[in-house]
């Protein structure tokens, strides 16, 4: 672990960015430019004092998943998200599926949605990052852990609690739209990596994928048009656009409201926030 050269580029990186880069308000008049150490750890979900020490190349080495957050936090490509990982002494992440990063030209957009929808998922399912609307509809992926983080994991091994925002009506569609997805990121992320050894565990856990799996379909998981369910605002109908990095190991969903009922609905889903849904989605 090189601590100096770490707190130089910490420093730097925080030094050239602005609030509105990350999607924070632009607060009061400010001394020097660049983002505050709070809001740098405010935005990596870790306290002030751990990010202070770091620049002060004080602390103990961060782990993987602390870099990941710092990552995303200072808006790093790929390229200086490696450098941040080697200069704390850690190997750096596989591009395709590292742990946690996001890309960064699809935060930038993210960051300034604030009125619709919109996440950031992997290849795998893994929702990498969500606007405070799509935590409030789809529910707050943050905490999930383990094989819970991937979403074709959750629709088969949880099915009470994962497929409670689509209709009843569209859980055949939907499920065969995973396994499809699936099967064309084991394609892109090779045999002997995460992908495979998630098919092998919903191998074990499900019959009912293990029959569409045999199926050898290959796919795209986005319908460009959706119905989801609420459990305080009904069903609401949007329309999907997707934007995806140039490797498609990652994708920008924005989840737009179809027609003024929808848009309605979704301005409750708002008010509402998590708390509803997390209170309605219960089971497995």
């Amino acid at each position: 672990m090189d601590r100096p050269a770490l707190a130089e580029f910490l420093r730097a990186r925080r030094g050239a960015l602005t609030p509105a880069d990350v999607g924070l308000p632009a607060g009061a008049r400010r001394r020097t430019a660049g983002l505050r150490r709070e809001e740098v750890a405010q935005l990596a979900a870790m306290s002030t004092d751990y990010y202070t020490r770091l620049e002060q190349q004080r602390g103990p080495q961060p782990s993987p998943q602390m870099l990941a957050a710092l990552a995303r936090a200072l808006r790093l490509d790929d390229d200086a998200r490696d450098y941040l990982f080697r200069t704390a002494g850690q190997a750096a992440p596989d591009r395709i599926s590292g742990p946690g990063h996001v890309s960064p030209a699809l935060l930038r957009v993210l960051d300034r949605l604030d009125d619709t929808p919109a996440l950031v998922i992997s290849a795998l399912g893994e929702t990498l990052a969500q606007n405070r609307l799509a935590a409030a509809l789809l529910g707050d992926r943050s905490a999930d852990a383990g094989w819970d983080r991937y979403e074709p994991y959750r629709w088969f091994a949880h099915p009470g609690s994962a497929r409670a925002h689509y209709p009843e009506s569209d859980h055949a569609r939907q499920s065969r739209a995973q396994v499809a997805a699936l099967r064309q990121a084991l394609g892109m992320l090779g045999a002997r990596g995460r992908a495979a050894e998630l098919v092998a565990e919903l191998e074990k856990t499900s019959a009912e994928f293990r029959a569409l799996w045999a199926r050898q379909e290959v796919g795209r998981r986005f319908a460009e048009h959706k119905v989801l369910l609420h459990p305080e605002a009904g069903a609401i109908e949007v329309d999907c656009q997707v934007l995806a990095t140039e490797d498609r190991a990652q994708a920008l969903l924005i989840l737009t409201p179809s027609g003024t009922e929808a848009a309605e609905r979704l301005r409750l889903v708002g008010v509402l926030g998590t708390q509803a849904f997390a209170a309605g989605a219960s089971g497995s």
